[in-house]
């Protein structure tokens, strides 16, 4: 019922720039307000799932926004740390999420956990958190995590049993670099062995690469160059394990602020292009 909320709130442009094929505001606007007066009905179509997938885009992020806008510290309070080094001490009124120290995103709802292809999910928690050097990505499948929380206090070995056998879903893990972007630039190589395929190359500023990486740990040796962190410092290499899961590996190059293309023609090939590098959608004939 909260849908059009999202759509006031974040604005139409802002929902239509993730939607890969030109739409009328208003047309985008009735399809919004058809879904809110029937919440319950599923995507008919293809176009409808992608702009009911935008608009998840925009809720996910306006809801991430505002949580980090309440986790903030308290101006000139003592505070203790309370999830390891996840959350910074400050002392500003400033958000203590530190998205460098976050190494996982569990996304829940149905949006997500419903969603066609695991793929649209992770680009979905991808597109809307914008998550910081390497972090793995997962859904709750069933929505049971706060079941479960509850569940712990009483029969914990039974909690942790169910969520890693039926709630947890790992579907990989994103590589984002950050520092001073500029077009055209090599933002890191890389070196990723699955089993016994190799796979190397580099990530240029704008690019999304994809590489499938089944469940479990590989093996990985990403060179950032001298401007780029992925959570190591500036310029510091990382050799060592990298989880995949269903989807795979995500190299993003993307910026943590992305960039579309103010041509309309030019957008809609740019977000084309983001989907097929993910296998996002299926190809349409």
């Amino acid at each position: 019922y909260s849908i059009c909320n999202v759509l006031a709130e974040s604005g139409v442009k802002n929902v239509s720039r993730w939607v890969p094929f030109k739409i009328d505001e208003l047309d985008l606007t009735n399809s919004i307000a058809n879904k809110m007066i029937r919440p319950t009905t599923i995507p008919q179509t293809l176009d409808d799932l992608k702009i009911e997938q935008a608009l998840a885009r925009e809720a996910l992020r306006l809801s991430f926004v505002q949580h980090k806008e309440f986790a903030v510290s308290l101006k000139g309070v003592q505070q203790e740390r309370t999830i390891s080094d996840t959350f910074e001490q400050a002392m500003t009124g400033e958000t203590i999420v530190d998205m460098m120290k976050l190494d996982l995103i569990v996304g829940s709802g149905g949006v997500l956990s419903h969603a066609p292809r695991r793929s649209q999910a992770m680009r979905m928690l991808i597109d809307s958190f914008l998550p910081e050097g390497i972090t793995q990505i997962a859904v709750d499948s069933i929505f049971m995590m706060p079941q479960l929380g509850v569940l712990s206090t009483f029969h914990e070995k039974a909690a942790v049993e169910v969520f890693h056998k039926d709630c947890m879903i790992r579907l990989g893990s994103c590589i984002a670099p950050i520092g001073d972007y500029k077009k055209n630039q090599k933002l890191l190589s890389y070196t990723i062995t699955i089993k016994n395929e190799v796979f190397k190359g580099l990530l240029q500023f704008g690019d999304l690469l994809f590489i499938p990486a089944p469940a479990g740990v590989h093996q990985c040796n990403i060179i950032p160059n001298e401007s780029m962190d992925i959570g190591f410092g500036l310029g510091k290499e990382y050799k060592g394990p990298i989880k995949g899961g269903e989807v795979g590996i995500v190299l993003d190059g993307r910026g943590r602020v992305i960039e579309f293309a103010k041509n309309e023609e030019m957008r809609i090939n740019q977000i084309l292009n983001w989907s097929d590098k993910s296998q996002e959608y299926p190809k349409e004939s």
